[in-house]
């Protein structure tokens, strides 16, 4: 195990200084979870190994590290690379190149060039010819490094491919940085284990996870700003409904209200991006080249927001579109000048590396853990300590639990528990996991089959998340309170942060108290003085309301909408949806003042 490069054939085209150094990865030397996954391979020589690490640890260096290890004691004599997308293909060969590891991110069919040491292809290409990877594996002792390995289970096709064409491998190392799937489909190459509750679950040969990281100020800590507001929207019956984004409703009101939000032609997104250019022109003063990214859901909005960025700030966002060609060109471009903003769909959201991203706008209706988990680590990498992330998000329930639970562990779960009378904590919407596991070229769709039509939105900020807490009280885009979050010096450290964030809070609620409650925004009052209704009295209140307008109909013979929209002219307020307990029990009164005056 100890014989010298210049007798292996795989090893001939490595650097003079292997196997000092030079192998050990793209950085000057490991960092400590890097020598740990080492020294547990190296120690227990596996067939199979499993590295979950939150994004931004580092995984690249760790695998290449690993493959520079087998290929110079002759464990291997060629490398394989699975990337999900072609930007990533060809990063990784770009990587491997720093460190004298040949890889043709080009390859397609054929004999490799002798110059080569291995291929980088992607799930896609091995899935649309398994066996001609098979025959390359079965020809060469090869180490199979599969990046980011849940997408063998992003289709049935994919994962049979990947075992058929890594099964006679010498040695796999699977990599991930986010939560699993969160179906059920077996991945390839992973071990399962049942627990004592009876399910399997996969298990991780090593993990570092995001908590880990950030205690080794590897990875930056994340600034959650999330923003709420009135939404007004058409359904496709042409009733017209309006709620406040965040308010407890239905999962079809929720998911109309956020994309109202993320309408372009609405006022939720141009306030939102204005606050985020803001929040990065002050990360900047401490960061000078920092960079923002809109995650857009589909390609129409994509432009719609570049044209807004372009009004806001006076500068051009750079577009990243799926579809196009000079997509990874731009994508480096971006990484290597000091423009502001970035706009892209979905593809930027996994294993993308621009470390000097920092402020993120999430205007993506996706709601998986394993998407946003992937969107909020394009933030995290961290290059210099205190630097600190920022992303903004709209009030959707998903999202703020997700982002309180950035630290938490999760393995692919391959069987659903199923008790009577017990939620499934692992019950996630298929349509959603579709979504999030399309392929990042192909054309959902999506914006043809809405089922309503956004007609109008406002921005309203909410709160701020940080390290699992939650600081602030609701404000108006543009008000003094809002400033004051996002001013946050941009080098800060962890505990300077939360500090910092329950001193703006003191601040923000002091200064709402001196406003006598009448001359206060309801925004701006204090949690203590606003009108407390429970969530289950406000849906009393309105299913009262609703009886009552019902049983009017029969009495007056005049449609529900037209009864409302009286109500609405006599008693003032909102639609019922968004209005208050005050204002639903003045039209409860009205309209049984109505019907008393039929009878």
């Amino acid at each position: 195990m100890t014989t010298t490069a210049g007798t292996s054939t795989a090893s001939h085209h490595l650097s003079p200084a292997f196997p000092g150094r030079a192998p050990w990865g793209t950085a000057s030397k490991l960092r400590a979870w890097q020598q740990g996954a080492m020294e547990k391979y190296i120690q227990e020589q596996p067939r199979d190994f499993l590295a979950v690490a939150t994004p931004g640890a580092g995984k690249t260096t760790f695998a290449l590290t690993l493959a520079s290890w087998l290929l110079h004691h002759h464990v291997v004599q060629q490398v394989t690379v699975v990337a999900p997308t072609e930007h990533l293909k060809k990063q990784w060969a770009e990587a491997a190149a720093r460190i004298g590891i040949k890889l043709d991110p080009e390859y397609s069919a054929g004999p490799l060039g002798r110059e080569y040491h291995g291929v980088a292809v992607t799930y896609a290409g091995v899935g649309v010819r398994p066996m001609l990877h098979r025959n390359r594996v079965e020809q060469r002792k090869t180490l199979v490094i599969l990046d980011e390995i849940h997408h063998a289970g992003d289709s049935k096709s994919w994962g049979e491919a990947c075992l058929e064409a890594f099964e006679p491998a010498t040695r796999r190392l699977a990599l991930t940085g986010t939560p699993f799937r969160s179906d059920t489909n077996p991945i390839p190459f992973v071990t399962y284990e049942e627990g004592n509750d009876g399910i399997r679950r996969s298990a991780a040969d090593y993990t570092y996870g995001y908590g880990n990281a950030l205690a080794d100020n590897v990875v930056r800590p994340v600034i959650f700003l999330s923003y709420s507001g009135n939404m007004r929207w058409r359904t496709k019956a042409g009733d017209e409904v309006a709620a406040r984004l965040g308010e407890p409703m239905t999962k079809d009101a929720i998911s109309q209200a956020w994309r109202t939000a993320l309408d372009p032609r609405g006022e939720w997104m141009p306030s939102v991006l204005r606050a985020a250019d803001q929040r990065l022109t002050e990360v900047r003063k401490a960061i000078p080249d920092a960079g923002a990214l809109v995650i857009a859901s589909d390609q129409d909005s994509a432009r719609a927001y570049a044209k807004l960025i372009r009004e806001i700030t006076g500068s051009k966002a750079t577009l990243v579109l799926s579809d196009d060609s000079g997509a990874s060109e731009r994508i480096d471009e971006f990484s290597n000048n000091t423009d502001r903003w970035m706009v892209a769909v979905r593809m930027v959201s996994e294993g993308v590396d621009v470390p000097r991203l920092a402020v993120g706008v999430y205007a993506t209706t996706i709601s998986t853990p394993l998407f946003f988990a992937q969107a909020v680590g394009r933030f995290v990498r961290s290059r210099r300590r205190g630097e600190t992330a920022s992303v903004f998000l709209p009030t959707v329930p998903d999202l703020l639990s997700f982002a309180n639970e950035m630290e938490r562990e999760r393995d692919h779960v391959l069987d659903k528990p199923k008790k009577e009378g017990e939620e499934d904590p692992y019950a996630e919407s298929e349509k959603e996991m579709d979504e999030a596991n399309k392929e990042q070229d192909e054309d959902t769709g999506e914006q043809d089959m809405l089922p309503f039509e956004a007609l109008e939105s406002d921005a309203v900020f909410d709160r701020v998340m940080y390290n699992g807490a939650e600081f602030g009280m609701q404000a108006h885009p543009g008000s003094e309170e809002e400033q004051d979050y996002l001013g946050i010096p941009g080098l800060l450290e962890p505990d300077q942060v939360q500090l910092l964030l329950q001193k703006r809070q003191a601040r923000q609620i002091a200064h709402s108290r001196k406003k006598p409650d009448e001359e206060a925004d309801l925004l701006e009052l204090p949690a203590e003085r606003r009108p407390v209704v429970s969530h289950k009295e406000m849906m009393e209140l309105r299913r009262q309301l609703n009886t009552m307008v019902g049983a009017y109909v029969h009495q007056s013979g005049k449609p529900h909408g037209v009864i409302h929209t009286e109500l609405r002219r006599v008693c003032g307020g909102p639609p019922a949806a968004e209005a208050t307990a005050g204002q639903l029990r003045q039209r409860i009164a009205k309209v049984q003042e109505w019907a008393t005056r039929m009878k």
